[in-house]
């Protein structure tokens, strides 16, 4: 064990657990806490801004799965560890968590995290651990027993000892690859189900795929022997790693849990929100106004809020109709609880001598937001019907099995814009109560969008943003039976729609919005005669233009030209006969 100095980060949602280890680690000499966050999001910013400015300021990563309760918490935390190694690859992460499944634990091995110790480790166990995580080592504790294995990256799953020769190095390389494979796997496919994907990059993913395919056949076939494969029951052709990613057990199993079915579409959802986040459509957000960190960060936690509450509802035993009845109530519990946390329960700003908690302020809007955003969030039940009961999902009204590649697509969409919509609702608030105040527009506004008139300007345009969905947008999307929603594309928040039955709105029309149905309805029934009509006037014009002016004018220049002629002979003549000797 080296006595290099240890510089960790430390990821745990529990503020006592972190305000106690931070001052527990405090006393040891050689180890600092650069360091403490309690979400994925700022800890990638922090990682980012020390890559920066000096990769060697943190050489450790200690973390716990979320909130270590939740299956799709430990879910979210797996798929951290994997962004993680793919973004940082030398960098140890440490896994300090109350999670005690095996299965668990060996999915994090295979994915890269090096190290374990469960909570309530002494600390000076827990030192040693990390200095021997750091130092480029392994330390797995199990119930009673330590596993060191120090600069290696034996897996878990392998057998202590084997009567093959170099076994265990052929099998911890094959493994290693694989897990790397699949979450490259794993990231292409989840952009490839992107929607609106320009046709190029289409191609290149493509490609990237089947190169992925190809490289994860060649390993198997090339780093097993065929002994081995008898012993391990690898098939020849391809194998998946014994302990696959999510995404690849999600692909590979027929039927799953709803819990798996949540954990995957989640895992899609969390890769999509590390794209850009700039509104490219041309309909203003009220998230626009959030810096790109902010942004994502807010989603991430509505996400994670919305993992919570998907859990609750299943410990309650909900039954499908009841969704309905209580749709309006989890919209507006998940907004709340969304405000509560990313602004904070207690903190307060100063406008002018009073002191003013946030979040009652915003909350004191729910009537207006619930009005103008959350009510209209589509197919929210539908959504919750697929991840709670694994209901089919209906497209183009053509119902797709749960496990189809269609359905997951359809899901993910409608989650990414209730992600986007809760997270307008969110930011309306703050705008029409805190828009214009100096420490609103320091945390959270991006440059563009800092001085009083630019926000006055992106606060109007909301205002005409809501007129025009009232009164034209929902009317003729409701009469062309669609939903549009927002999207996370490879290019920013985009904008796309999927066909519902919409009748019964239909019917419930009236005033400005029936009128708007009524003229696209009188605009579909003229059209085809307007054009008809159109076809046969120009038709006339082309006739009259050709056929009578284009002959006449043509007579008459023709007219003329002999005319000139004429002259111009009779001249001539003249001219000889003056030149004729008398």
């Amino acid at each position: 064990m080296s006595d290099r100095p240890i510089k960790l980060l430390l990821i745990d949602q529990d503020p006592i657990f972190r305000l106690g280890l931070r001052v527990g680690l405090e006393a040891i000499p050689n180890l600092q806490a650069i360091a403490v966050v309690e979400t994925d999001t700022v800890a990638l910013q922090i990682l980012a801004e020390i890559a920066q400015e000096d990769p060697n300021q943190v050489n450790l990563v200690v973390l716990e799965f979320g909130n270590g309760r939740s299956p799709t918490s430990q879910q979210l935390g797996l798929q951290f560890c994997r962004q993680l190694r793919a973004l940082y690859p030398n960098l140890p992460i440490l896994l300090l968590s109350s999670v005690q499944e095996q299965g668990l634990l060996l999915a994090a091995k295979s994915i890269g995290v090096n190290g374990y110790c469960p909570k309530g480790t002494p600390l000076p166990e827990l030192v040693a651990a990390m200095q021997e995580v750091a130092d480029g080592g392994s330390y797995w504790f199990r119930d009673t027993e330590v596993i060191i294995t120090p600069n290696s990256c034996t897996d878990a799953i392998n057998r202590v000892s084997s009567p093959l020769p170099f076994f265990r190095l052929r099998n911890n390389l094959r493994l290693s690859g694989i897990a790397h494979i699949d979450a490259t796997l794993a990231a292409v496919t989840a952009q490839l189900q992107v929607p609106g994907l320009p046709i190029l990059d289409r191609a290149i993913l493509a490609g990237r795929r089947r190169e992925l395919l190809a490289a994860r056949w060649l390993l198997n076939r090339l780093l097993v022997s065929s002994e081995e494969r008898q012993e391990e029951h690898i098939p020849i052709a391809d194998q998946p790693p014994l302990i696959p990613s999510l995404s690849s057990a999600i692909q590979l199993s027929p039927l799953l849990s709803p819990g798996a079915l949540q954990s995957a579409l989640f895992a899609s959802c969390v890769t999509k929100l590390q794209f850009p986040l700039r509104n490219v459509t041309d309909v203003p957000l009220e998230i626009d106004i959030f810096r790109e960190d902010k942004k994502r960060e807010l989603l991430y936690l509505i996400l994670q809020k919305l993992a919570e509450q998907l859990d609750e509802l299943r410990a309650s035993q909900i039954e499908i109709n009841q969704l309905y009845e209580v749709k309006n109530t989890l919209i507006r519990d998940l907004w709340q609880v969304a405000i509560t946390d990313f602004f904070g329960k207690f903190s307060q700003i100063q406008i002018g001598n009073q002191n003013i908690i946030i979040v009652n302020l915003l909350l004191q809007n729910a009537e207006v937001v619930q009005r103008d955003i959350l009510n209209k969030i589509p197919l929210f039940c539908e959504l919750y019907s697929y991840l709670i009961f694994q209901t089919e999902l209906n497209i183009d009204n053509t119902s797709y099995p749960v496990v189809s590649a269609e359905a997951k697509s359809q899901a993910l969409m409608i989650l990414e814009n209730l992600l986007i919509q809760v997270a307008n609702g969110v930011v309306q608030p703050l705008l029409n109560s805190l828009a214009d105040v100096e420490a609103i527009k320091q945390n959270f506004y991006g440059r563009q969008l800092i001085s009083t008139r630019e926000i006055e300007r992106f606060r109007n345009d909301l205002s005409w943003k809501y007129r025009l969905t009232n009164y034209i947008n929902e009317p003729k999307a409701v009469f062309e039976s669609r939903y549009e929603l927002f999207v996370i594309a490879p290019r920013g928040i985009a904008k796309t729609s999927v066909y519902a039955p919409r009748n019964q709105e239909l019917e419930k029309l009236s005033n400005i919005p029936l009128l708007v149905t009524l003229l696209l309805e009188f605009s579909d029934a003229i059209a085809p005669r307007l054009k008809s009509l159109l076809a046969f006037v120009g038709s006339g014009i082309v006739f009259i233009l050709t056929q009578i002016v284009g002959r006449g004018l043509g007579l008459i220049g023709r007219g003329i030209l002999q005319g000139i002629g004429s002259v111009s002979l009779v001249e001539k003549n003249l001219r000889r006969n003056s030149d004729r000797p008398k």
